[in-house]
């Protein structure tokens, strides 16, 4: 072991993310050392692998790494400022400004830079480059601007096929654009896919809207009159017009100090190191992307921390040295699935290649081994990656398996797949499979976020959380602990995890979130999960623009889906009470609309058969007279059932009534994982039924008894006793104690009586927790029960303060004044009722047959994963719905499993990579961009009808 050196002071030039992951282990090591980080960008080092995010809505400091470590007194950062010159004999750095660094170790962490052709034209205003976080705003602006002077759809060519020119014309499609990606290789991803894997690439990016142009370059960018971009020359001879280009045609090291202050380069450019990381002067290093080792510059991160681990081991006196990580590539961002790592194009002397291509699935998968077909080479995987984090960390290693059992149709590594403890699951943090079992044995962790706290495994690229969660999962399987399932395909964790997670951290969108914590578009199960823990959180209304494609079938439009398509309209009436103007305003608004009203269980007063087009008004009309929303849409609090108690009732020993009240207008619009009732009875006769509710109180002679977990339904509970004789106050911090740790820690749609039930040591537990404070929470729950209540607005109020809001009941887009023409109602005890819908006519055979492409809409009135109504031929309804990628895809509006005209409120999300929709109804989920049906019911079809859909000039046009 080499000897450790004294501490001193450790520069590093470059505040990337490699900087950062130096720093980091910097400052877990400890010690005396004192560390300068310099950069020349203006932000503290941020997420690169994620920075097309920026581009969807992320901001600065949703991209920034860990910004702890700054905290640190012994380290500093400098931002904003780069270095100009160094001085080897001086060991002094000077930046741009000045400023004078001395060094005893230096680090040069300066990255890449892009690498453009020499191209004429490519000076000009428009032509810009995809690599960092200014990139990305002068292509936002750029293209904002010029779509402004032309009035029409900015048009895009990216230079560049590999995995950040996908990238980059993705982002093009996100900012509005149009995009054609131009490759001088046969294929898209060259370096990462072999022939195979580019062809199906090449045919998924383009059914993204992404036109592919391959085996040609970029000859010269041509300006229009104002000077600025307006075509591109291909070497082939062909123009494409063009108001932005973007090259991302690869990169090359910074290595200009280490050349001006004269240490060693490598052939290819770089600082040339050795496996110490130690370049030609004993002083300094160099990491990532501007060091060269064995002739070769990596240009990934993983590379790039592994270095940096091994020069801060090599600083405290270790003997580590470096060894590439294994290469592993992930396209992301881009809406198509593609990952590769190893020898992809089978180079290795007696390589055999095992390959399954299905054109129909539209998947590519190639596993490369050796010659007796035992040891893995190397993987290509397009269209679905499942195993790419299974495989990937067994580069090198024996398989234990016929390499075809991985690539059948039914997929998935035999079950018997272990990985060996020295394997290397995560490459960006380098954490090894040993470690992460050793996070469940020794360190006793019980979930992958836990693990991922602990190891800092996925918490950089993501691409290894499958393969973390497994390991994770059979680690407690072997110490006997029940493994948690799983939300969906999309979130490898319970609601409750994710609740932590994004309460901890700064992820405030559905898109952060799932990038974060998750993979997918989402689907009906996570999506609904996710708006819920913001609604939770406090964050925002749930009908704006990033959440209302959330929204499950009741919160899509604030209201409850009656199973014709209808909806109810159901005021809040605290503990029951109502005035008789308000009663009479109630009134007046059923008799004006028609609509059935009765006496809910709820004790209040519904409205039933409104249509999606009434319901502002009626609202309107409601706010108007006082009243507020009942929520009795939302997985909330319903109401609070209470007797008339002290203030009437003879036998009342308290007041009920005002503690009912108190406790609905503290709790009203209060999201959970599932709803929750609450009853107060005055006496122990017990009139309001409180131990059948979520949270029971029951008066006393001395004050309150307060019951959790009861239920009727199908499964009735009787609540159980928290605490006794308690005054209001104490009554009312206990229940918000109680409603705050169900609110973390539930599962997604558990009430409270499971959730009572499985609470870990019973009931004794939870009122240790609750009622005495025994884990030191209560302040922090109570505050957050108060943070709801400080920051409670009337869904409804605002949701009629906004037009935009408003906008989203109109039923057809193209012909607002139209109604559900499938709607029939029957007079029933003096009032009506919906049609039975058997009795419903089906819209008759051949209806929707339109020769011509029709004009429906415009694509900026549709929102991103959010349908909407159109009528097609003047009468027959149609569902349309805009990806996040800005694909447009439309099928019938009748849910054939209900009959009722309501597929455009479903639920946009992907299984398995397509894009699906969930009924509002009952759930069926169907392949949009197909219409079959993914959960049958019986031997009757129930596909959907698929319209064909062409977006032109920014109008949506629909065809049979």
């Amino acid at each position: 072991m080499r000897e450790q050196q004294e501490p001193g002071r450790v520069v590093v030039v470059g505040a990337g993310m490699v900087a950062h992951r130096f720093a980091e282990q910097m400052v877990a090591r400890g010690g005396g050392w004192q560390l300068t980080v310099v950069g020349d960008e203006p932000y503290a080092p941020y997420d690169r692998v994620h920075l097309s995010d920026a581009i969807t809505g992320a901001s600065v400091e949703d991209l920034t790494l860990d910004p702890s470590v700054w905290d640190d007194e012994r380290v500093e950062l400098v931002t904003g400022d780069a270095v100009a010159t160094l001085d080897r004999d001086a060991q002094t750095v000077t930046t741009r400004s000045g400023r004078v660094v001395a060094y005893d170790d230096l680090v040069l962490a300066t990255g890449s830079w892009p690498w453009v052709p020499r191209t004429d034209g490519a000076d000009l205003p428009g032509v810009l480059a995809y690599r960092t976080l200014d990139d990305i705003n002068a292509i936002t602006g750029w293209v904002a601007r010029r779509r402004a002077e032309l009035g029409r759809p900015v048009r895009g060519v990216v230079v560049g096929g590999g995995v950040l020119g996908l990238e980059a014309a993705a982002a093009l499609q996100n900012l509005g654009a149009s995009a054609t990606v131009v490759e001088f290789a046969d294929r898209l991803m060259a370096v990462q896919l072999d022939a195979g894997g580019g062809e199906a690439l090449r045919v998924l990016v383009r059914d993204t809207g992404i036109d592919v142009r391959t085996t040609t370059a970029a000859s010269r960018v041509l300006a229009g009159p104002d000077g600025t971009v307006a075509s591109l020359e291909l070497s082939t001879g062909e123009v494409l017009d063009a108001d932005v280009v973007v090259f991302s045609t690869g990169i090359r090291p910074r290595d200009r100090l280490a050349r001006e202050s004269g240490l060693g380069i490598g052939e290819r450019g770089g600082v040339l190191v050795g496996p110490t990381c130690r370049s030609s002067d004993p002083r300094v290093w160099a990491i990532g992307e501007c060091a060269s080792h064995d002739g070769e510059c990596a240009g990934l991160v993983a590379p790039g921390n592994t270095m940096a681990d091994v020069v801060v081991d090599q600083l405290f006196g270790g003997t580590t040295t470096y060894e590439r990580p294994a290469d592993g590539t992930k396209l992301k961002g881009v809406g198509v699935e593609a990952a590769s790592f190893g020898d992809v194009l089978a180079l290795t002397p007696g390589a055999l290649e095992v390959t399954f291509a299905d054109p129909v699935a539209r998947t590519y998968r190639k596993l490369v081994v050796s010659d007796d077909a035992r040891t893995l080479l190397g993987g290509v995987f397009v269209g679905d990656i499942a195993l790419y984090s299974s495989l990937r960390p067994l580069l090198g290693r024996a398989l234990g398996a016929d390499p075809s059992a991985f690539l059948a149709p039914e997929g998935g590594a035999p079950a018997t797949l272990d990985v060996p403890d020295d394997v290397v699951v995560c490459s960006c943090a380098n954490v090894t499979a040993g470690t992460i079992r050793g996070a469940v044995t020794e360190h006793g962790c019980r979930s992958v976020g836990e693990v991922k706290t602990c190891t800092r495994a996925g918490t950089v690229c993501g691409s290894c959380v499958p393969m973390v969660t497994t390991i994770v999962n059979r680690s407690l399987e072997q110490a006997g602990v029940a493994v948690s399932n799983a939300m969906c395909e999309h979130f490898a964790m319970p609601r409750a995890e994710l609740f932590a997670l994004v309460r901890a951290g700064a992820e405030r969108t559905f898109s952060e979130i799932v990038a974060a914590h998750g993979t997918g578009r989402g689907c009906a199960i996570c999506r609904p999960v996710v708006a819920s823990i913001l609604s939770s959180l406090g964050v925002g209304h749930v009908l704006q623009p990033d959440q209302a494609a959330l929204q499950d079938t009741n919160d899509h439009l604030l209201a409850n889906l009656q199973k014709d398509g209808t909806y109810s309209v159901v005021p809040r009436m605290p503990g029951g009470e109502v005035t008789p103007d308000k009663l009479l305003a109630f009134a007046q608004v059923a008799a004006d609309f028609g609509l059935f009203t009765r006496v809910t269980g709820a004790q209040r007063l519904g409205m039933f058969g409104a249509r999606q087009d009434q319901l502002p008004e009626i609202w309107r009309r409601l706010v108007e007279a006082g009243f507020e929303s009942g929520q009795a849409y939302g997985k909330s609090l319903r109401a609070v059932k209470t007797c008339v108690g002290s203030t009437w009732c003879r036998f009342g020993v308290q007041d009920s009534s005002s503690m009912a009240v108190r406790l609905e207008l503290r709790y009203r619009g209060l999201r959970s994982p599932h709803k929750f009732k609450v009853g107060v009875s005055g006496c122990a006769r017990e009139c309001a039924e409180a131990r059948g509710k979520d949270v029971g109180v029951i008066a006393t002679a001395q004050g309150w008894n307060v019951y959790v977990g009861g239920n009727g339904g199908f499964t009735p509970r009787h609540a159980e006793l928290l605490a006794e004789d308690l005054d209001d106050d104490t009554l009312v911090r206990v229940i918000d104690r109680f409603l705050a740790l169900y609110i973390r820690s539930a599962d997604r749609l558990q009430r409270t009586a499971p959730w009572v039930a499985a609470y870990p040591g019973g009931m004794a537990a939870l009122r240790a927790v609750v009622v005495e404070d025994r884990d030191g929470v209560a302040a922090e729950l109570e505050a957050e029960i108060e943070r709801h209540v400080a920051g409670y607005v009337d869904e409804w109020r605002a949701t009629l303060d906004d037009p935009a809001k408003v906008a989203q009941f109109t039923p057809y887009l193209n012909a607002p004044e139209r109604t559900d023409p499938d709607l029939a109602y029957v007079p029933r005890r003096g009032q009506r009722v919906p049609l039975p819908l058997e009795v419903v006519a089906a819209p008759p055979e051949g209806r929707a047959t339109t020769a011509v492409a029709e004009r429906v809409c415009t694509l900026d009135a549709l929102t991103p994963e959010r349908g909407a109504g159109v009528l097609v031929g003047g009468s027959v309804p149609v569902a349309v719905f805009r990806l996040a990628d800005d694909r447009v895809l439309a099928v019938q509006q009748r849910d054939p499993f209900s009959g009722a005209n309501v597929l455009s409120r479903g639920i946009v999300g992907d299984r398995g990579g397509r894009p699906t929709l969930t009924s509002p109804m009952h759930k069926q989920v169907w392949d949009l961009e197909t219409g079959q049906c993914l959960d049958p019911v019986g031997k009757d079809p129930q596909d959907l009808r698929v319209y064909r859909v062409t977006v032109d000039g920014g109008d949506v046009l629909l065809g049979s």
